[in-house]
């Protein structure tokens, strides 16, 4: 069965068979994060919804760290790909 955990604000954490996700990881600076980018020491993707600063948060750091897949829109895709994301 797979898992959902809210994270605070637009932020997620998804674990199932096969995967384990963060969606919109905005954790550093929110006041509301319910985690720190370090609790993830493993994920298979990072979903990001749109480029707002507050839905990107923490991506490029975490899939540097982690190898995620960061699955986004075209344009936010190419700047992550400039932050070697």
């Amino acid at each position: 069965m797979a898992k959902l955990r809210y994270l605070g604000h637009s932020a997620f954490y998804v674990e199932g068979i096969n995967i384990k996700a963060v969606i919109d990881p905005f954790l550093t600076g929110n006041p509301k994060s319910a985690a720190k980018p370090e609790d993830f020491a493993e994920l298979d993707y990072i979903f990001l919804t749109h480029g707002h600063g507050d839905h990107i948060g923490n991506a490029v750091e975490m899939a540097k760290r982690t190898g995620a897949v960061v699955i986004a829109n075209t344009e936010l895709a190419g700047f992550l790909s400039s932050k070697k994301a």
